[in-house]
C-alpha cells in the first residue's frame, strides 16, 4: 500500500481499533470506518466503493465478515485480530515479520467516513491528504485544534467516549486527544450508570454524549447518582443531534455549568459552538459559527432575513471536501450561486446575535439515539418484498430516542393488510439490513400520496404523526 490508497476497519470497541487507525494514518492512508451492526452486504459495499486495498476486522462480527472476501475479490488483504477466521491472517502474524522502529517517512493519512444521503447508497465524505509529515504541527487535524483550543484538552486530559468508534465525533476526539497525548477511555457500549462510574473511577476530565444518553442517564433511580466524586469533570460535550431543552435544563442541575454543544458534520464544512453560558442565555440554540459564515437560505437560494428558516449553507475560501464517486452529490450540496458555499440541508434560522436554531432534518434523514437513519435504503428493502406495492419510510416521535423508524405501507393487490403481515415484512427487513434501521412498527394504508409526477409526497404522511410543531427536533 501506498498514500492515497484506502483500508477499511469492521469491529466493535476494540481496543486495537487504534493500533489500526494509527497504522494508516501514519502510513499516508484513508481510513474508514464501517457500521458494527451493517450487515455483509452492506459492508461489501462500503469495501467495494472505497476500493480498500485490506480490511481489518474482530471475530465479534465473523458472523458477518466471513463471506466479504468473496463478495469484494479486488481486496487483496483481509486480516483478524484476536482470534482466528478462516479466509484472513492474524494481524498479530502479518506484522510479527517487520521491525518495531519508527519509519523515517510517515505522511499523514486522513479518515474518508461514510455518510449516506437521503437517496441511494452512502458516499465516503473524501479531503485531500495534506502531503505533511505526520508529527508536522502544520498537518495538525481540526479536532486537534478544537480539543486543545475550546475544550482545554492537554496531556493531562482522561476522556470518556461512550459511543461507537465507527463514528466520526468518537473516533476523531479519541485519537484527538491520544494525538495530544490524553488518554482516552472506551465503553465496549453504553451503560447509564456505569458511565457514571467511570467519571468517578477513571477520574475523567472530559466527555462527549449524544442527547439519548443524558436521558437514558436522567431516568436512573436516585442511588445511581449518589455516593460519586466527580470534580474531576471540567468538559461534557454533546452533539449529533438536538438535545430536549429540558434534558439539557437537568443536566446542568446535576453536573453544574459545563456542558457544550456543537453543530457540525462529518463534512467539517462548517462549525457552530455553544459554551454553557451562550446556551443558558439563549436555551435551544446550538451557538454561533466558529468554522465558516452561515448564511440562511430559502429553496431559491435567496438569503433569508434574521429570524426566518432557510438551509443552512456555510461559507469557506473553498468547498472543504467532495463526495466520493458522486459529483452529482458533491454539486448538490454547494450554493447554486456560491460554489465555496455548501450544506448538509439542514434548516434553521439565526438570531439577531448570530446564534443558529435548527428547526428541521435534513430531507428525512432519521437521528434516533444520535445515531444517522436514512430512509431510502430501507424503503429499498421493504419494497422488495412481493406483498408489498409501495412504502414510505420516515421518523416518528419517540421521548428516549428523540426520533423512531416507522413505515408506512400499501399493501400489494389481494393481500390483507393485517398484523401478520406486519410481522413477516419486519423479519423480512432484519435479515437484509442492520437491526437499528429495522421499522419499530409498520402501519398501513389503502394508497400512498404521489405526485402525478410520481414523486412520493411523504411530508403529508409524516405531518401525520408529528401533528402541528414548529420544530421536528423533539
Amino acid at each position: 500500500m501506498r498514500p492515497g490508497d484506502h483500508v477499511s476497519i469492521f469491529m466493535e470497541n476494540n481496543i486495537r481499533y487504534f493500533e489500526c487507525f494509527w497504522a494508516a494514518v501514519r502510513s499516508g492512508l484513508y481510513f474508514t470506518t464501517i457500521n458494527r451492526y451493517f450487515q455483509t452486504d452492506e459492508a461489501a459495499y462500503i469495501v467495494a466503493d472505497s476500493a480498500s486495498k485490506a480490511v481489518f476486522a474482530s471475530t465479534a462480527v465473523a458472523d458477518v465478515v466471513a463471506d466479504l472476501p468473496a463478495l469484494c475479490p479486488d481486496c487483496p488483504t483481509w486480516l483478524v485480530v484476536d482470534g482466528s477466521l478462516d479466509g484472513f491472517e492474524p494481524l498479530e502474524a502479518a506484522v510479527a515479520p517487520f521491525p518495531a522502529q519508527p519509519l523515517a517517512d510517515q505522511p499523514r493519512g486522513e479518515t474518508m467516513l461514510y455518510s449516506s444521503g437521503t437517496t441511494g447508497r452512502p458516499k465516503g465524505i473524501k479531503r485531500p491528504l495534506s502531503g505533511l509529515q505526520v508529527d508536522d504541527p502544520a498537518g495538525a487535524g481540526t479536532v486537534i485544534g478544537l480539543l486543545s483550543g475550546l475544550f482545554g484538552v492537554t496531556s493531562d486530559a482522561v476522556y470518556l467516549s461512550p459511543a461507537p468508534l465507527y463514528h466520526s465525533a468518537p473516533l476523531g476526539f479519541t485519537t484527538s486527544v491520544q494525538a495530544i497525548g490524553g488518554t482516552a477511555v472506551v465503553m465496549e457500549k453504553f451503560d447509564p450508570a456505569q458511565a457514571l462510574q467511570y467519571i468517578d473511577s477513571y477520574k475523567i476530565t472530559h466527555s462527549q454524549w449524544v442527547p439519548t444518553m443524558f436521558s437514558r442517564m436522567l431516568k436512573l433511580p436516585t442511588e445511581a447518582w449518589e455516593g460519586h466524586d466527580w470534580s474531576s469533570h471540567k468538559v461534557a460535550v454533546h452533539a449529533a443531534a438536538p438535545c430536549p431543552i429540558e434534558v439539557k435544563k437537568q443536566m446542568f442541575e446535576r453536573w453544574g455549568p459545563i456542558i457544550y454543544e456543537y453543530y457540525a458534520g462529518t463534512e467539517v464544512n462548517g462549525f457552530v459552538f455553544c459554551p454553557p453560558n451562550d446556551w443558558l442565555a439563549h436555551p435551544g440554540t446550538v451557538g454561533r459559527s466558529l468554522l465558516g459564515v452561515v448564511h440562511i437560505c430559502d429553496d431559491e437560494g435567496n438569503e433569508q432575513p434574521l429570524g426566518e428558516p432557510g438551509t443552512i449553507y456555510f461559507e469557506r475560501e473553498a468547498m472543504p471536501f467532495e463526495y466520493h464517486n458522486d459529483f452529482e452529490k458533491t454539486k448538490g450540496a454547494q450554493h447554486p450561486e456560491h460554489p465555496n458555499w455548501s450544506t448538509l440541508g439542514d434548516v434553521g434560522y439565526l438570531d439577531d446575535e448570530g446564534y443558529l436554531y435548527l428547526t428541521d432534518r435534513k430531507a428525512f434523514m432519521i437521528i434516533s439515539g444520535g445515531v444517522n437513519i436514512y430512509p431510502q435504503e430501507i424503503e429499498d428493502c421493504i419494497i422488495m418484498h412481493p406483498k408489498v406495492a409501495d412504502v414510505a419510510v420516515f421518523g416518528v416521535p419517540n421521548e428516549d430516542m428523540g426520533e423512531e423508524v416507522k413505515a408506512v405501507v400499501q399493501a400489494a393487490e389481494g393481500v390483507e393488510p393485517d398484523e401478520a403481515l406486519a410481522i413477516e415484512l419486519l423479519a423480512f427487513a432484519k435479515e437484509h439490513i442492520a437491526g437499528y434501521k429495522v421499522p419499530r412498527t409498520i402501519d398501513f394504508r389503502p394508497e400512498l400520496p404521489r405526485l402525478p409526477t410520481g414523486k412520493l409526497y411523504k411530508r403529508l404522511l409524516r405531518d401525520e404523526y408529528w401533528g402541528q410543531k414548529s420544530s421536528r427536533i423533539v
